[in-house]
């Protein structure tokens, strides 16, 4: 009876251990960072790449891959041709993630350093290409930006064809051999001369116009108001004539006596002055009278006290 008993719990005890090794083998969980195959004598059967547990038989095997983005640095400077046959030193790194596992299994036997070998091979020869089509001042100090997208998309093609996606391709840093540099920062000295040269003549020809339009505008202002000030001075020369004229005519003994009298004013007002004049001058016509004032200068003295009253 114990016997019995022992022999029967023994056979309980190895179909639970059984029983264990069989789900351990058959059960497996895909993590949200990883993707897996399930491959029978070296065939892929399955592909999982959405998180959660799966099953499968005991007598497949399991491969599992990071399906998140690697990145794939140059571990030395690479040496690239412009189209002026200039050498230029490029350091780069590739981002990229697997997006198709059963065909990256089938075509680079999932081994990441194949991946590798394989995006730098493409991107060295992407590069290449489109730095052969560059100056250095545009691989240098062009839009890279613009390059980067070439690049990406050529990567991108045959990137394909082994089940992996090129995220990004940047370049770190672009160096230029010692003659070569210095090429490259005297013709950017020159093109920048050159540009200053370009402006500063544009400058002084604008300077010019100005200054010419400037003359042309100062040469009219001073004509108008040269011609309004003689137009403005002869209508008041006129019209001083014209009363002059009116008022001599009117009392003209009147105004010859006053104007004698300024006259007078004009030259006799200095101690020390003399003149040598004949005594009956005209000039001395009514310095002559003998205290009786002619009757028409009497009126005009009466019409000008009258005109001030």
């Amino acid at each position: 009876m114990m016997r019995s008993l022992k022999r029967a719990l023994g056979v309980l005890a190895a179909g639970a251990l059984l029983m264990l090794w069989l789900a351990g083998s058959s059960l497996f969980i895909v993590y949200p960072w990883e993707s897996a195959l399930v491959l029978q004598f070296g065939e892929v059967v399955a592909t999982r790449q959405e998180p959660g547990l799966y099953f499968k038989p005991p007598w497949q095997n399991l491969r599992r891959f990071d399906s998140r983005v690697l990145t794939i640095d140059s571990e030395e400077s690479d040496r690239y041709i412009t189209t002026e046959k200039e050498n230029v030193l490029v350091d780069s790194y590739i981002k990229w993630r697997i997006v198709n596992p059963s065909l990256y299994y089938i075509r680079l036997a999932g081994v990441e350093a194949n991946a590798a070998g394989r995006l730098r091979e493409i991107i060295n020869r992407g590069l290449r290409d489109e730095i052969g089509k560059r100056t250095v001042k545009e691989v240098v100090a062009g839009d890279r930006e613009d390059l980067m997208g070439v690049m990406r998309s050529r990567a991108n093609e045959a990137a394909v064809e082994v089940g992996v996606e090129v995220v990004d391709v940047r370049l770190k840093r672009v160096n230029l051999p010692a003659g070569v540099s210095e090429n490259v920062f005297k013709n950017m000295i020159e093109e920048r001369r050159r540009i200053a040269n370009e402006r500063r003549s544009t400058g002084d020809a604008e300077k010019e116009k100005i200054q010419a339009a400037a003359d042309r505008d100062k040469t009219i202002i001073l004509a108008e108001a040269v011609r309004d000030a003689e137009r403005i001075r002869g209508e008041g020369e006129a019209e001083t004539a014209g009363i002059y004229a009116n008022a001599y005519g009117s009392l003209p003994e009147f105004y010859d006596f006053y104007r004698s009298l300024g006259a007078y004013r004009r030259t006799l007002g200095n101690a020390g002055d003399f003149f040598l004049l004949a005594p009956d001058s005209d000039f001395f016509r009514y310095l002559k009278s003998e205290g009786e004032v002619p009757s028409a200068v009497r009126r005009g003295g009466a019409a000008a006290a009258e005109s001030e009253e």
